[in-house]
């Protein structure tokens, strides 16, 4: 389950960062979700820092600054 969820977040943050989310429900059925999760990932993202935002004229979410999320361990 918690491999689903990194793979999402990864996906999601591909598509962000190319402005090619489309839609949430377009954004749901490309990563397989229901666009309630959508939400829930987006928010997510959100709650870690994530500048992210939705662009009614281009109907996609984008990065309000250039980026990538990540989740990783780092060494000290």
């Amino acid at each position: 389950m918690q491999k689903e969820i990194f793979h999402r977040l990864s996906r999601i943050d591909a598509l962000i960062r190319i402005k090619g989310t489309g839609t949430p429900s377009e954004l749901a059925d490309k990563i397989g979700i229901s666009e309630r999760s959508t939400y829930e990932y987006i928010r997510l993202m959100r709650d870690f820092g994530a500048p992210v935002f939705y662009s009614r004229q281009r109907k996609s979410y984008y990065y309000k600054e250039d980026g990538r999320f990540t989740i990783s361990f780092q060494l000290d």
